[in-house]
C-alpha cells in the first residue's frame, strides 16, 4: 500500500470558521482531547516527526491547522478540548467552532477521533460523535496509548467502548492505536485511504 500522507505538508492555520480556505476538495479531521496524543498519532500516520508539534502542556494546538496531501486532499488538526489552561469563554468558543465546522464542512469526509485509551468517551467525545452523526459524517475512533496496557486489558478496553457506543445509539468504528510502537498504524491508514481515495485502489 502506498503512503501518500508522507507527503503532507503545512499550508495554514485558522482560529474562526471565517478564515478557513475554500470548502471544496476533501478534508479528514483529526479531534480529540488535549492529552489524547492526537499530535503523535497524526507524525505517526504520516511518517514526520513534528508536522504536528508536540508540546508537554496538552492544550497547545488552538487553531484549526491544515496539512495538505496535494491539491485536493488535507488533514485538518482541531484544537484540543477538555484539558487546556484557558479562560473557559476561550472553551466555550473552541467549542461551538468545532460543532459549526462538523456540521457545515462540505469538504469534510471523516472525523479520526482520539481517546486516551485509559479515559475513553469522555462527555465532549460523546458530543463530538453526536455531531458527526447529525451531520451524516463517518467517525473512526483511535484508542490511543494502546502500549501503556497490556493486551487483554487494551482489547478489553476496545470491546468496552465498542459496546457503549452501541448502548449510546453512536455511529463510530474503534481501532487500537500507539505511536510508540506503531501498534494499529496500517489499520488507520487504510480507513483514512477510504475516505481520501474511495474510487481508487492505492498500490506500491
Amino acid at each position: 500500500m502506498s503512503q501518500p500522507y508522507r507527503q503532507a505538508h503545512y499550508t495554514i492555520s485558522a482560529t474562526q470558521l471565517s478564515e478557513l480556505p475554500a470548502d471544496n476538495g476533501i478534508e479528514v479531521a483529526f479531534a480529540g482531547r488535549s492529552n489524547a496524543g492526537k499530535s503523535s498519532a497524526i507524525n505517526t500516520i504520516t511518517d514526520q516527526k513534528s508536522l504536528a508539534r508536540i508540546s508537554k502542556t496538552p492544550g497547545r494546538t488552538q487553531m484549526i491547522n491544515f496539512f495538505a496531501i496535494d491539491d485536493t486532499r488535507a488533514l485538518v488538526d482541531l484544537p484540543g478540548y477538555g484539558y487546556a489552561k484557558v479562560p473557559e469563554k476561550t472553551k466555550i468558543r473552541w467549542q461551538q467552532t468545532l460543532g459549526k465546522y462538523l456540521e457545515t464542512r462540505q469538504a469534510l469526509r471523516g472525523l479520526m477521533l482520539m481517546m486516551d485509551i485509559r479515559h475513553p468517551l469522555k462527555e465532549f467525545d460523546i458530543q463530538m460523535i453526536k455531531w458527526a452523526n447529525q451531520s451524516k459524517l463517518s467517525v473512526h475512533i483511535l484508542l490511543t496509548k494502546a502500549d501503556k496496557l497490556k493486551s487483554g486489558a487494551a482489547k478489553a478496553s476496545l470491546h468496552k467502548v465498542t459496546t457503549e457506543l452501541k448502548k449510546l445509539d453512536l455511529d463510530a468504528s474503534v481501532q487500537l492505536f500507539s505511536s510508540l510502537k506503531n501498534t494499529g498504524k496500517d489499520e488507520a491508514i487504510n480507513q483514512l485511504n477510504h475516505w481520501f481515495y474511495p474510487e481508487s485502489e492505492l498500490t506500491e
